[in-house]
């Protein structure tokens, strides 16, 4: 007991031997906590967050100097010109993009602008988006709006409206701040980008070698509705009815492609070029197994008729000939389905239901679609 109270008067005449200067709040802290922060600072990582926790925490003494409005003010991004503004948002991605909108009225509507919208449109989807996939926007659009006319208008009589009043100013401050109002306009190219991208819009498009290659399917390529799926960056397709497989999942892009034609596929597309076609031009005819089925596409090349030799090009009357001859490479030489012939002048679909029906033909002039079928070549040919 008697060393006690002889610590404790030696503690009180310590401390009236110091100055009564009070310390700064931010001092007093570390001064308190500098033995906890000393055994922080070995253990490496924690370190640096828990010196920020404390000399943020309080803001810091101030200054006797005066500081200029500048610094005080800062600079803020929608202090920038509407050219710098508009370069750093055409360089976002459209997930960041969506992110910056959230920020204020201002970047919101600058962020929604239709180039910005329209440039990612064209860099993801201008390949596959064709005429068709737009009258199916339009379509989705009209739909839209046709529900939110038919929408019976809520009314709640007086009470309920008075009371629905009231409940706005009784909600607390942080459920009504901090929240931007979206009037986003349905037929906007950021709302088609987002349709595509959730995989909600469903488009028309083309599908080669259908059910992931399939012998029966080898270099073909048949219409489907196509969604996108942004989790495997993949898509899934619905065929129309009467064929093997109705949905078929994890498709490729180098898999789909835009309709190079408007021609439904039950329907005989016209064929304009069978007059100019000469032995090696690059052609898709149409074929279905049976009346019922839709058409496909296929892919084959126009070749020698039997009594040509295929000496030369000048010598060679294929040319003048009214049957043309089309070879489809990708099957074995004997197999039934290597060669067909057609009438170039009365071509109307011609076949049997043991054969197919061939339909009409579309002449390939772009070198990259002629590339595109010759990467899909089977290896080694189907029988």
């Amino acid at each position: 007991m008697f060393y006690l109270l002889i610590s404790f008067l030696s503690f009180i005449l310590l401390s009236k031997s110091f100055s009564y200067k009070r310390l700064p709040p931010w001092e007093a802290k570390m001064s308190l906590f500098s033995p906890f922060l000393l055994s922080w600072f070995h253990k490496g990582s924690h370190a640096l967050s828990f010196f920020q926790l404390f000399t943020l925490s309080d803001p810091p003494l101030k200054s006797t100097k005066l500081e200029s409005s500048d610094e005080k003010k800062g600079t803020s991004l929608l202090d920038l010109p509407n050219l710098a503004l508009e370069s750093i948002l055409d360089r976002l991605s459209p997930s960041d993009l969506c992110k910056m909108a959230n920020v204020c009225t201002h970047l919101r509507n600058a962020c929604e602008d239709e180039y910005l919208w329209e440039k990612r449109m064209n860099q993801k989807w201008g390949k596959l988006i064709g005429d068709s996939a737009c009258k199916q926007w339009h379509l989705h659009i009209a739909h839209k709006r046709r529900s939110k006319l038919s929408t019976p208008s809520q009314n709640r009589g007086l009470l309920s409206s008075c009371f629905g009043g009231l409940s706005k100013f009784m909600r607390p401050k942080s459920e009504s701040k901090g929240k931007i109002k979206r009037s986003l306009p349905i037929d906007s190219k950021k709302a088609w980008y987002q349709s595509l991208e959730s995989g909600k819009l469903w488009f028309p498009a083309q599908v080669f070698n259908r059910e992931s290659g399939h012998a029966g399917f080898m270099l073909s390529c048949y219409d489907a509705q196509i969604s996108y799926d942004s989790q495997t960056d993949m898509f899934k397709a619905r065929y129309p009815p009467h064929g093997r497989r109705a949905i078929e999942e994890n498709i490729a892009w180098n898999r789909v492609r835009a309709p190079p034609v408007d021609t439904p596929p039950h329907v005989l597309h016209v064929s304009d070029c069978l007059a100019d076609l000469k032995p090696g031009d690059h052609v898709e005819i149409q074929w279905r197994k049976s009346k019922e089925f839709s058409y496909g596409w296929w892919y084959g090349v126009v070749g020698h008729l039997e009594a040509c030799d295929g000496s030369g090009a000048n010598e060679c009357g294929c040319c003048s000939n009214e049957m043309v001859m089309f070879e489809f490479s990708q099957y074995s030489v004997g197999s039934r389905w290597r060669k067909t012939m057609i009438d170039r002048k009365r071509h109307k679909e011609a076949g049997n239901e043991g054969d197919g029906y061939y339909g009409g033909v579309r002449k390939v002039y772009k070198e990259e679609e002629i590339r595109r079928w010759k990467c899909l070549w089977p290896n080694p040919c189907v029988e």
